[in-house]
Formats: C-alpha cells, structure tokens, sequence
C-alpha cells in the first residue's frame, strides 16, 4: 500500500483525516499563496491544492509508494477571496462585512504521486447572524482569528456565529471528507484503518 503524505501543517486537517481512519506522515512545504491576476477564486484553490500536492512529492528523496495530499481553504465574500488577518483591524473588518451575510467556502484537495494527480474542489455556502461590535472585539480578542482564513473557525468558537451551513461542513473546516475518500480510493488508500497510537511527523514542512 502507498504511504500518504499531508502537505499542510493545519492541524484541523490532521485531526479530519485521522477522524475517517487514514495513517499519514505530515510533510510541508512552501507554496506561494498569492492569486494569480484575473484568477478565479475555484481556479486558485484548485492550483494551491495541486501545488502543495507536488511540492510535497517533489520534496520526497523516494516517491515510487509516496502519495502526497494537498488541500486549500478560501473564504469568498461577493467575488472576493477573504484571507487570513493581516491585524486586529482587517479582521475586524472582515468579520463586520460577514455579519448577517451568507458567504461562499471553497475547498479544494489533491492527491498527487508518481503517475498522476488527481483534485476536486468543494463548494458550501455559509451564513452568519448580524453580530454586533462588543462581540467581534470579544472574539478577535480570543486569538482564534489570526491565522484563519476569513477571520473565523467554524470549527471553534465561532460556530456560535453560524445560523446555516449549505454543503459540506468539513470543506468548511478545511478537508472534504467525501470527497477525499474518493480521491484516496483512487490512489488504493482505504479509509478506516487502524491507526498507530501516536501521529508520525516527516522530516519536510509545507
């Protein structure tokens, strides 16, 4: 059987495969994440997903067994993709522009190994109650927004923020399940294996 590699130090996305019974190795890399001009916020999920996807691979010293997983996450608010927080100030903003809204979530996940590879992107469409200022400042003030593409974890505390979800709440979180098994069957993974009792870490990041 082929050894899966995790492009992605996200945690959320370690804990997702984990939950669906698929060992891995997490191995990142560096990919650029700034968006092309004129690109499509589904066209630059998809490239981000495949290019973590092959650095990953292209990272491995042996890739004869190696199947690499990449995975991107963009928040998307009228055309506009929404990424994580440069300051207190722009997710403030963000979340005030989010406030009694509905907004887009696209996933996308790759798998990638000597021979081919192979994505699919997911779309959810996510609505917030109108929230008020005290709270955002309460929120932002938790921390969890600082590293979180459109300032909020669905996952976390923001969930309180969630009135309705349309589609697939682990895209949301950051790994469409679904969809990832699909693609992992494609590639001879099975999902519900037996895992070791404490996660593996790869010598690269990315």
């Amino acid at each position: 059987m082929s050894t899966l590699y995790l492009a992605s130090g996200s945690p959320r996305r370690s804990e997702l495969l984990t939950q669906i019974g698929v060992p891995f190795i997490t191995q990142s890399v560096p990919v650029d994440e700034n968006p092309l001009p004129e690109e499509s916020p589904c066209a630059y999920v998809e490239r981000l997903a495949r290019a973590k996807a092959q650095a990953g691979l292209a990272a491995l010293a042996d890739r004869r067994d190696a199947v690499v997983l990449g995975a991107d996450t963009a928040v998307i608010l009228d055309g506009r993709i929404l990424g994580k927080p440069l300051d207190r100030d722009e997710a403030l903003a963000t979340l005030s522009a989010l406030s009694g809204r509905e907004h887009q979530v696209l996933t996308a996940v790759a798998l990638a190994s000597s021979v081919k590879i192979s994505a699919r992107v997911v779309s959810s469409r996510v609505s917030f109650r109108l929230l008020s200022r005290d709270e955002i400042e309460a929120y932002w003030a938790t921390g969890e927004p600082r590293d979180k593409a459109g300032s909020y974890a669905i996952q976390g505390l923001a969930a309180v923020f969630v009135s309705q979800l349309q589609g697939s709440y682990s895209a949301v979180v950051g790994l469409p399940l679904c969809e990832t098994a699909e693609l992992l069957t494609e590639f001879a993974i099975p999902c519900w294996q037996p895992l070791p009792v404490h996660s593996q870490e790869g010598a690269g990041r990315g």
